[in-house]
């Protein structure tokens, strides 16, 4: 007992620079299918709508993973945890690197989803061994380190899958994911068990929202055919409302919910959410959308670009992306959560609105896809900030689960919305998309951007230091 009181052991950069290590190699397996989704569609013959699936199921894991993770990670210690998290994720690497076909692509992709539940674990080790002060900034910066890990993805995967094959375009970030996970586990010190708890994982809550996601990704993969299927769609909408409806039941009578809806209840948590939510719909709609406008044949409104263009013209954005983490934690120390994101969602919405006007030169997407990226980065890295240094220590992983599990929806939700409206947007007997497709979806995506000002400026400025 007397070991389990003890304050944890400070750590020095080494450690705090392992877990970024990891940050950025998690961020590289994570987004190589995006540059190289259009190949992926045309080596596994898949329509828009399938391509978006494949572009979030990987979310999807991570929604559902996340709370487990760190509800996991408060109780037992999150370095535990999150190297058992890490060996699912590089199983996971392994069976897409060897997929033969979109089915057991999807299976290797689900098992890299836990890798969604790595940040909140991050986050509980930096509480446990740094200071309040420092903390806040290496959030940021492991925060920042994942996105640039996302940058090194997006730029490698084109030139490796068509140089290689796209086997080996999940085999090089899955070995650096063993790498790093392995330094992890020599170099930070074990954090010191939470609160002791007699409760098990809330099954039954797990399973319904499982459910109620699963069945959401279908409605809106289905949206496009609503006048072929009705009946099908009607009875997939009756049945989110019932998975949703049992959810908030079983969660609000649980003695150990794994979403803790009294947490969200809290300003502070359901600000945050409703905002990452919003914010990350706007941003994957765009996310998806620029990379397939790319890829579209330049006799028509497109650029006809290749995998490895696409990766070079997104890479702008990752770099903003990247260094968007470290200065919003540095931000919202020095200004406050609520001017950081207020400043995001300015400039996000003036992006979206700008390419919805002006996509007929390559620069127009590039400059747009960085804002955004940058925008982003700003916004959810601090409205994790904040979260994760204004519950008790105890509370972190379940906290910052809670806005990461929102940001997962969201992103997944703004994917199968630009699938959808390309596939509605695409006449028959034709493989491109109209132009007007993706000019609804840009200005859907900077209308709710600019709608989340609403409930920014609800926020409270948040600690100064």
């Amino acid at each position: 007992m007397t070991a389990t009181l003890a304050p944890p052991a400070r750590v020095g950069k080494a450690a705090v620079g392992a877990l970024g290590v990891l940050a950025v190699a998690t961020g590289a397996l994570e987004s190589v299918v995006t540059p190289t989704l259009p190949l992926l569609q045309r080596e596994l013959d898949m329509s828009p709508a399938e391509g978006a699936l494949l572009s979030i199921v990987l979310l999807i894991t991570g929604a559902l993973v996340t709370p487990v993770a760190g509800k996991l990670g408060d109780r037992y210690g999150g370095k535990r945890v999150l190297i058992r998290l890490m060996a699912v994720v590089s199983a996971g690497g392994l069976v897409s690197a060897l997929a033969p076909n979109l089915p057991v692509l999807l299976l290797g992709q689900v098992l890299q989803g836990a890798m969604v539940g790595a940040l909140p674990l991050a986050f509980i080790l930096v509480r446990a061994h740094l200071p309040e002060g420092a903390s806040k900034v290496a959030i940021g910066v492991v925060s920042g380190l994942f996105v640039g890990g996302g940058m090194a993805g997006t730029l490698s995967a084109g030139p490796v899958a068509e140089g290689l094959s796209r086997h080996w375009m999940f085999a090089l970030p899955t070995i650096a994911v063993i790498g790093a996970t392995t330094l992890v586990h020599g170099l930070m010190p074990h954090d010191p068990p939470g609160r002791p708890d007699a409760t098990g994982i809330d099954w039954p809550g797990l399973v319904l929202l499982s459910g109620t996601l699963v069945t959401l990704m279908l409605v809106l993969a289905l949206a496009p055919d609503i006048g072929a299927r009705p009946l099908v769609l009607g009875a997939l909408i009756v049945v989110l409302a019932a998975f949703a409806t049992g959810w908030i039941a079983v969660e609000r009578r649980a003695a150990a919910p794994m979403v803790d809806l009294r947490m969200l209840a809290r300003p502070a948590m359901w600000q945050s959410c409703v905002l990452t939510f919003m914010i990350c719909v706007g941003t994957s709609v765009a996310v998806y959308l620029v990379p397939q406008l790319f890829a579209v044949p330049s006799h028509a409104y497109g650029f006809g670009a290749g995998a490895t263009e696409i990766g070079l013209y997104l890479l702008p954005g990752a770099v903003a992306a990247s260094l968007a983490g470290p200065i919003s934690g540095l931000g919202v120390r020095r200004l406050g959560s609520r001017a950081v994101v207020g400043a995001g969602i300015v400039i996000m919405a003036a992006a979206l609105t700008a390419l919805a006007a002006a996509h007929s030169e390559v620069w127009h997407l590039v400059i747009g896809k960085m804002l955004i990226a940058l925008a982003n980065g700003l916004c959810v890295t601090a409205m994790v900030t904040s979260t994760a240094t204004s519950v008790d220590r105890s509370d972190t992983g379940i906290a910052t689960g809670l806005v990461l599990v929102t940001r997962v929806i969201g992103f997944a939700v703004g994917a199968q919305l630009g699938g959808a409206l390309l596939t509605a947007g695409t006449p028959s007997g034709s493989d491109v998309p109209a132009e007007s497709a993706f000019v609804t979806g840009f200005v859907i995506a900077g209308a709710v951007t600019a709608l989340s000002l609403l409930v920014a400026r609800t926020m409270s400025e948040g600690d100064k230091k």
